[in-house]
């Protein structure tokens, strides 16, 4: 299972990203970038990595659905409904990619890597989030917990009316009392 699922997880990853500049909506395109970056998520879970896949799970999700949130309240075009690019460019962009896929790939194949020295740790995911996080674990929580509040907060403070403006407390209503003229009828 473990050779099959990388190469699914793989092919999801290069398939979405590609998909990305595909599309002609701005929202479609931020759910496929999302789609890849579960797909990479998902290869570090297969290599066992769970703290660091569940990482960028958490931190994909929430930034690709903030990015949507924004998109759709602020861009001209975030249906898709008018064809656009996301590519600028192109030849440029062609040899830039090509180039960097290069020199990535010789510095993999060329580069010693070194042996491992001494037994593996215990709990490797435990000591890579000490690593990373250290004694700011807790308060990395809390301003995570502290952001999603404010964005909920800013969105709904945001939104100056609902359906309880239009229809009141009797939702079985058949026509609504709009308040503000130019609601549907």
């Amino acid at each position: 299972m473990g050779d099959a699922g990388f190469w699914i997880l793989a092919a999801g990853a290069v398939a979405t990203g590609a998909g990305v500049f595909r599309v002609d909506s701005m929202a479609r395109a931020t759910f496929l970038l999302l789609a890849s970056f579960l797909c990479a998520a998902g290869e570090l879970l297969l290599l066992g990595l769970g703290y660091l896949g569940l990482v960028i799970v958490l931190m994909m999700t929430m930034e690709m659905v903030v990015m949507a949130v924004f998109m759709v309240m602020y861009m001209m075009n975030p249906a898709g409904l008018m064809p656009m690019t996301m590519v600028h460019n192109r030849r440029a962009a062609a040899v830039i990619a090509v180039v960097t896929f290069v020199l990535l790939t010789a510095g993999i194949l060329l580069t010693p890597w070194p042996e491992r020295r001494g037994a593996r740790p215990a709990d490797s995911t435990r000591q890579l989030g000490e690593a990373i996080m250290g004694p700011q674990m807790l308060l990395m929580i809390v301003i995570g917990v502290a952001i999603l509040a404010t964005m909920i907060a800013s969105v709904a403070l945001a939104t100056h009316r609902g359906r309880y403006d239009r229809y009141g407390d009797r939702l079985d209503r058949r026509r609504p009392e709009d308040p503000i003229p130019g609601g549907r009828r």
